[in-house]
């Protein structure tokens, strides 16, 4: 296959052209192969106070782009302390509920079911600002050890596995940190580190924005960053690293072939998520990659393991479309067609006709329990897909239904039809082990503490059900309500658990 260097050098130097606005953030991106980076492009700004430029030397948040280096020592350096077939509570004794039965495998592989935690303190009412420590989210997930659904039976992404498989070695004295440093920093000579929180300070690290309608704004976030996203660099670092992969020599052999391996639901069904790397096709090419996000900070890498390519981008801005970014220059490199977009669903608000789940087709894609995905045309005519291999969607029209997979879950989904149902949620709510509250007064929602609450709206969902849109930080958050013996039930893509009583 012949490699269209230069094309994709264009189109890559256009993507970094558009951040170059005034006073705007930006990022950097990559393209290489296994022995040099053919080429690097920025644009924007580093740090809007001091008005320096973002270059490859420039520190970001990796997010999850993070999940794929501790995957590679969970499955290297650190292999001797625990395996993939070993239960979380052979490691992690205080997990004595469904979380503890839980594979590291599954736990790295998103078919856990494990609720995401930070999505699980959002339903308590705790913003994104809030602090939290590993010790007291370590005690939580002890003492809430529900699953969203059966480990194995569908997959779906979730940031809490990562933190468990990270608490099981720190119980054997082996850190994260201290595996990068050696295993990975030192062979390569590059400079990632992993901070536990957004306020330790990290050489070279500039800020990330986002943008609000008073301009852009610092992003922060008080959760504690496990493995699942806390390591930083630069591009050029992270394009090192990459480099290594697809030599697969040094630090990087091995690599993966481990991370990419076939993972499978229980019912030998093959996913399309590895360890910390998802699959994706782009026309004849395989590709091995995925993602990061954070507050005001943007990553995606890509890499065709046969050619030994890969594009890298790195953004200190809320607003970057990564992966579109990524799969665009990649097609030109490897003069693969670019997947087409659309779908011959109905828009509008649909739910099952049981339970609490909800979907919402609006313009080009279709958001499930408060998690978007684009669509695209499959081959097969009348059925639209998504392209993420943590959230799988294959959606048909069937009348006035839409049926199909979310998660390699069947799923059926009806137009709601709305009627009282909010007013059955009026009222106090309380779930008293976490000692939180949540108001519904008419059709708002209050849950959290005094002018640090978090409000919204909500909109009935039909059967006892509601729809809540509340703001989180940078980001609007969407989740649904379900009244049922006496419970009332909170249900986001990613975490499905929180229940609360009447007082």
């Amino acid at each position: 296959m012949t490699l269209h260097w230069q094309r994709a050098i264009d189109e890559a130097r256009a993507i970094a052209q558009s951040w170059n606005q005034p006073g705007e953030p930006g990022g950097a991106m990559t393209l290489f192969d296994g022995e040099q980076i053919r080429a690097a492009c920025c644009g924007g700004l580093a740090d809007l106070a001091q008005n320096t430029p973002f270059t490859t030397q420039s520190v970001v948040r990796f997010a999850s782009v993070t999940k794929h280096l501790f995957a590679s020592q969970v499955t290297g350096a650190a292999s001797h302390a625990l395996a993939l077939t070993d239960r979380l509570d052979q490691h992690l004794p205080q997990l004595t509920g469904e979380n503890g039965k839980v594979t590291v495998g599954q736990a790295l592989d998103m078919t856990s079911g494990l609720p995401d935690v930070r999505e699980s303190l959002s339903l308590l009412g705790l913003s994104v600002y809030n602090a939290t420590s590993a010790d007291s989210l370590l005690a939580f997930l002890a003492d809430n050890g529900d699953l969203n659904y059966p480990a194995g039976s569908e997959i779906s992404y979730t940031n809490t596995g990562y933190r468990l498989v990270e608490e099981a070695l720190k119980a054997k004295g082996i850190y994260f940190a201290d595996l990068l440093r050696q295993h990975v920093n030192q062979p390569l000579e590059i400079a990632l580190s992993a901070p536990e929180t957004w306020f330790n300070i990290v050489p070279g690290l500039v800020p990330g924005y986002w943008p609000s309608p008073q301009g852009w704004q610092l992003s922060c976030a008080g959760l504690h960053l496990s493995t699942s996203g806390c390591v930083t660099g630069s591009v050029r670092d992270l394009t090192v690293w990459l480099q290594s992969l697809l030599n697969n020599q040094g630090p990087g052999e091995g690599v993966l072939a481990r991370l990419s391996q076939p993972r499978y639901l229980r019912d030998g069904r093959i996913t399309g998520y590895g360890l910390g790397v998802a699959h994706s096709r782009l026309g004849d090419a395989l590709l091995v990659g995925h993602g990061g996000s954070h507050a005001g900070y943007k990553s995606y890498f890509l890499l065709d393991p046969v050619l030994q390519v890969g594009v890298a981008l790195v953004a200190n801005r809320e607003d970057v479309a990564t992966y579109d970014s990524v799969l665009r220059v990649m097609s030109v490199l490897l003069d693969q067609p670019l997947p087409a977009r659309g779908h011959n669903l109905t828009p509008g608000l649909y739910a099952a006709e049981q339970g609490g789940h909800w979907l919402e087709v609006k313009g080009p894609g279709a958001c499930w329990l408060g998690a978007t995905e684009t669509l695209y045309r499959s081959d097969e005519p009348g059925v639209a897909v998504s392209l993420s291999s943590h959230l799988p969607m294959t959606l048909r029209q069937n009348g006035m239904a839409i049926e199909g997979e979310i998660g390699h879950a069947p799923c059926r989904f009806l137009p709601v039809e709305a009627d009282n149902s909010v007013t059955q949620l009026q009222g106090r709510w309380y779930w008293p082990d976490t000692r939180s509250e949540l108001v519904i007064d008419g059709d708002r929602i209050v849950m959290g503490l005094g002018p640090a609450a978090i409000a919204g709206s909500l909109q009935s969902l039909g059967n006892g059900r509601a729809l809540a849109t509340v703001q989180d930080g940078p980001w609007e958050k969407r989740f649904s309500l379900q009244v049922q013996d006496g419970q009332l039930t909170l249900l986001l893509n990613r975490s499905r658990v929180v229940r609360y009583r009447r007082g």
